[in-house]
């Protein structure tokens, strides 16, 4: 009886034990990636990863737009129905603005002031998105389509509501004689257009080019900075992370960065794009980035508490970029900057009714 006693709770531990162990590497018991729609079209994604345009120079001067003709062209063949974008919606924006205790330097570098364009249309945030979800809804398609006038309106709308993107589309759309005032847009509204067709940003002269090109009426901002706060101590979470960055990843990547960065013809630039999507790249950011801050030994767990942020900012855009699905069946083109891919894709293909389409039949040259 004593050694039944003695050995009894120690077998029954083992047990726990291996029960838990099974459990770890069994994993969870269900898997919504197996489970895909099996009738009628499936939603199809394909997520470019891309170089933030607006910190690249080529061969020591700015960015040249004409080198992304060429990866343009490719992306309009591919035919997509909805274009999203790494960008804060103009809700999202305003929503924030009334927290600024939080969310004041997000503010400052993520949202765009909407007061010149407000005082233009009349409308707050809040009313000019309301106002564009029901001009959409009831937008004229062929052959009646939409009239300069419409589109100058739209332009405008979109302006007030904080998607200047959407508002670039609609510009790109009017044919040149037609882009002046008008129809709510004003001289200023009308210099902040043409200053957002030029721009060194993927959004702009990747993004909006596109759908434009493709027919589209917008853009879809997909980014999400609502799990942005402020480590206590800011200046120590800042040098513990960048020690954890300074690793031999990050000193491959910056190598490469640096070669494919200086391209300055469209094919370069098409294969520098061709390199940021290669999935072997998904194991090289971990290392340089995200791996090595959640390894990060302070005692603040400052990595850590980095790795949350961004795993809920991904997760977050992946949410947003399901929500963008509706009508189903849609193909969706996702721009966003390259660490962003490969997070974006493993999340999305968790969804029952999502195919990833691989970027490989759009980037790499024909044999």
């Amino acid at each position: 009886m004593t050694k039944w006693l003695i050995t009894g709770p120690l077998v029954a531990a083992f047990a726990c034990h291996a029960a838990v162990a099974t459990a770890q590497a069994a994993g969870p018991q269900f898997d919504p990636s197996s489970r895909k729609l099996v009738r009628g079209q499936t939603n199809e994604v394909m997520v470019l990863g891309s170089a933030h345009l607006s910190q690249l120079r080529q061969a020591n001067q700015p960015f040249d737009a004409t080198t992304l003709q060429l990866l343009n062209a490719r992306l309009v063949a591919w035919q997509p129905q909805a274009v999203a974008i790494e960008a804060l919606s103009g809700v999202q924006c305003a929503n924030m603005r009334a927290y600024p205790q939080r969310y004041a330097d997000t503010i400052k570098s993520y949202c765009r002031d909407t007061s010149a364009a407000q005082a233009a249309t009349g409308l707050d945030v809040f009313e000019a998105t309301e106002r564009t979800e029901q001009l959409l809804a009831a937008w004229p398609t062929a052959p009646s389509a939409p009239t300069a006038a419409q589109r100058r309106q739209l332009a405008s709308l979109f302006l007030a509501a904080g998607e200047p993107t959407s508002a670039l589309v609609q510009w790109l759309r009017l044919p040149a004689t037609e882009r002046r005032e008008g129809d709510g847009l004003n001289t200023a509204l009308v210099a902040a257009l043409n200053q957002l067709q030029v721009r060194p940003d993927e959004s702009c002269l990747i993004a909006a080019q596109v759908a434009a090109q493709s027919g589209l009426e917008r853009l879809y901002p997909i980014d999400d900075h609502t799990s942005d706060k402020e480590e206590p101590d800011q200046k120590a979470a800042g040098a513990a992370i960048m020690k954890a960055w300074d690793n031999p990843a990050t000193a491959q990547r910056t190598r490469t960065d640096t070669a494919l960065q200086s391209q300055t013809t469209a094919a370069g630039v098409l294969a520098m794009y061709r390199a940021y999507n290669d999935p072997a790249q998904a194991a090289l950011v971990f290392r340089s980035d995200f791996g090595a801050a959640l390894e990060e030994p302070s005692p603040q767990h400052y990595g850590r508490g980095y790795v949350t942020y961004w795993e809920t900012r991904n997760l977050r855009m992946a949410s947003n970029i399901r929500d963008a699905m509706s009508p189903p069946g849609r193909r969706m083109l996702v721009i966003v900057g390259a660490s962003h891919k490969f997070y974006l894709e493993a999340y999305l293909n968790q969804m029952h009714d999502v195919r990833i389409v691989a970027t490989d039949a759009v980037l790499n040259p024909p044999d």
